[in-house]
């Protein structure tokens, strides 16, 4: 009964196995190895974007503030939601790795901004001359971190207005694969045809080791995120195995069969917790994260049971048994459908 995050979860067998054939002898480094040639044309073809530029990271983190850095100057400010993932939980990285410009915050409902929302924001930025923060680029979050996801008309939407601006539209996609199997659209689709500039294509999450692809749709800033990746210390030296990696997942549409079992098996949880007495779900689950509000007597039965998951807010101990205590639950490729239903029973 394993919900913790799908950071959790195990890395896939075809997965390893590519690890194991990438070991065999010597390959040139820095991502000049022939696999590393071939996963960027791999990936081209997919987006359907012959001219887009494809560079792996280990790290989220890393593909989010590298891709950001060599959009943003120092004195430019990001428009990204309250609750994004660059704004919560990358220790100020995009700050650091653009060399200090700031970030503006948009409230969202559910985990995304509206229009306008990001028009608001937008403009009460860059109105001060010398003196304020200049427009910089758009961050939008894909699945969010509410579990929502936006539908192909709610990013055009966002990216038309940092459009009419003048402003660039990156993707934390660090669950796009969930994303695009609930929409059911293809990469293209969500992201440069939408209107996103540049991508940080998830893999960890989603039954990986440890890459992240990080890709940018106009090649004039090329050489800009390969000088901040080396700078940065993310230019890998045996970087065959991050490559080993993201072609297996993308060989035989592994990546998308995975992302389809692990929101697969947050539905199923979801159903379970619409039924359970004193539980109610905070957000539509729309990839492979939960967010639900259970009786805190409810959760000490469950931890104690085995369970692993995280409360939102509140304690096991600061409060009485039958008041409800927020908590999410994430689903990976690897889930359990007998875990699920042990789970469930006990709820």
């Amino acid at each position: 009964m394993h919900y913790a995050s799908d950071n959790t979860g195990p890395v896939h067998p075809k997965v390893m196995e590519a690890l194991l054939r990438a070991n065999e002898g010597y390959a040139p480094a820095y991502g000049a190895e022939a696999l590393a040639r071939d996963v960027t044309n791999q990936i081209r073809e997919i987006f359907e974007a012959p001219d887009a530029v494809v560079h792996l990271v280990a790290t989220g983190t890393a593909a989010n503030s590298l891709l950001l850095a060599s959009h943003t100057a120092p004195w430019d400010t990001i428009f990204c939601s309250q609750v994004s993932h660059v704004h919560e939980d990358e220790c100020n990285a995009p700050e650091f790795f653009t060399g200090g410009a700031k970030l503006t915050l948009v409230p969202t409902e559910d985990g995304k901004m509206s229009p306008d929302a990001l028009r608001a924001a937008i403009e009460a930025e860059e109105t001060r001359g010398v003196h304020g923060p200049q427009r910089g680029p758009v961050s939008l979050t894909q699945a969010t971190e509410k579990g929502t996801v936006h539908t192909l008309e709610e990013l055009s939407a966002l990216t038309a207005i940092a459009q009419e601006f003048g402003l660039k539209t990156h993707m934390d996609g660090a669950r796009f694969a969930n994303a695009l199997s609930t929409l059911g659209c293809s990469p293209a689709e969500m992201t440069w045809k939408s209107g996103i500039d540049m991508l940080s294509f998830g893999g960890t999450k989603n039954g990986l080791m440890g890459v992240e692809a990080a890709i940018v749709f106009d090649p004039a800033r090329d050489m800009e995120f390969q000088l901040r990746r080396k700078r940065g210390a993310h230019l890998f030296s045996k970087h065959r195995y991050l490559a080993a990696q993201m072609q297996a997942y993308l060989t035989d549409d592994l990546w998308l069969d995975m992302a389809a079992a692990a929101n697969a098996a947050c539905q199923k949880l979801a159903d379970g917790v619409r039924e359970a007495p004193g539980a109610n779900l905070m957000y539509r689950p729309e990839a492979n994260i939960l967010f639900a509000r259970l009786p805190r007597g409810t959760h000490k039965r469950l931890f104690a049971a085995g369970a692993e998951y995280h409360l939102w807010n509140g304690t096991l101990d600061d409060g009485p048994d039958d008041e409800r205590v927020a908590a999410r639950f994430v689903t990976d490729w690897s889930a359990d459908p007998a875990n699920t239903e042990t789970f469930l029973s006990l709820l």
